[in-house]
Formats: structure tokens, sequence, C-alpha cells
């Protein structure tokens, strides 16, 4: 190691505080978008599609997977795939989130354009106000941070966790004004370590979605 240990270790940590002063910092960019969201979602009579390419391709999925854990039923939607046919499973009733950093990426605006144009709202989840995506989008969700949460401006670490727990924050506000319940969150994950939970712990019962927000 060409450096010594403390210097390493002290590296990691300041990585880890940097991109975590992101994600606290999204609390305080939670705004009248946020509710636009929640009411289009909430009014949705089909199903979320999430989308996005590299690391935010990962968020994407990661968010659809749970907004349906939450009682919001989506699917993550690969953007080149869907330019190559899959977007035929888009249609009216549905609801694209599109998640971009730039904003730039031609895939993903190509693909929000068109399902625009089959009567699809388009959420957009980016950093540019002033992007493609920000424009062609009926709700713009800005999540801009300073570029020091990414490396170099960059490598798309702090930024893509700022989307994703923004995601977090709304799939869980959802399951709360869904009224879904622990006992449905349960039902639909039978498997792993919360499939063996027996009965509804008192501690779920007492917490969460069943209080309205």
């Amino acid at each position: 190691m060409d450096q010594p240990g403390s210097e390493v270790l002290a590296a990691a940590r300041e990585a880890i505080r940097r991109e975590g002063s992101g994600v606290t910092g999204v609390a305080d960019r939670i705004d009248d978008t946020f509710l636009e969201v929640v009411t289009l979602l909430r009014s949705c009579t089909g199903k979320v599609f999430v989308t996005g390419s590299g690391t935010n391709g990962a968020v994407a999925r990661r968010m659809a997977h749970l907004l349906s854990v939450c009682g919001t039923p989506s699917l993550f939607l690969p953007g080149m795939d869907a330019l190559h046919g899959t977007m035929g499973a888009v249609v009216a009733g549905d609801v694209l989130i599109t998640i971009s950093r730039g904003g730039e990426s031609g895939e993903l605006n190509d693909l929000s354009a068109r399902v625009r144009q089959r009567g699809v709202p388009v959420v957009a989840l980016t950093a540019n106000a002033e992007s493609t995506l920000a424009r062609l989008a009926d709700v713009s969700v800005v999540l801009d941070a300073d570029d020091e949460v990414d490396p170099g401006g960059v490598i798309a670490m702090g930024s893509t966790l700022m989307a994703a727990v923004w995601g977090d924050a709304l799939a869980y506000v959802l399951m709360r004004l869904r009224g879904y319940g622990w006992d449905q969150v349960l039902f639909t994950h039978p498997a792993g370590a919360v499939g063996q939970i027996d009965g509804l712990p008192e501690a779920l019962a007492s917490l969460g979605p069943d209080r309205e927000v």
C-alpha cells in the first residue's frame, strides 16, 4: 500500500461524509414537485415505469422495486431496450419516471418523448432544470447538488444516492397515503427472512402506513 493505512481510512470516511451530506440535503429540496408526483402516482390507474441508464439504471430498478413493495405497482424499464420495442408495454394510464442527472441521455429523452405521445405523463428526476429531459417532462424534479458529491463531478455516486433516497421517501409516503398495511407487505414478501416473520409484530402494528399522513 503506497499510503499509510490511516490516510486510506481518512479518505474513505471523507467520501462517505461527502455523499452523506448530499443525501441529507435532499430533505431540504423536497418541494411542491414532490406533491405533484404523489398526486400523479396516486391517480395512476396503470403501472409506474421507472427508467435510467448506467448507475441511474440501477437506481431506477431499485426505485421500481421499492415502490412495488410499498403498494404502488411499478416496473423497471431499461431505456435502450424500450427503444427496441419494449415501450409497447407503456400505455395510457401508466406513468414514466425518468432518472438522469444531466438530462441529456439521448435514449432516455427519446423514450420519454415517445411515451408522452402515447398519452403517458413523464416525471423527470434530474439535476439540470434546463436540460432536455426537464423541459419535455410533465413534472420536473430538480435534485441539484454540489459537484463534490460525485468524484470529479463525473462518477455518479452521491447524486444517484440522492435520487434513491428521494424515491424512498416517495414510496413510503404513498404507502401511508394508500393505507397499504404491513400485513400486505408481508403477504407479498414470503421469501427470505421477512417471509419467516410469524404474524404481525407489535412494533409494526403500531407504526407506519396504518396511520394517515
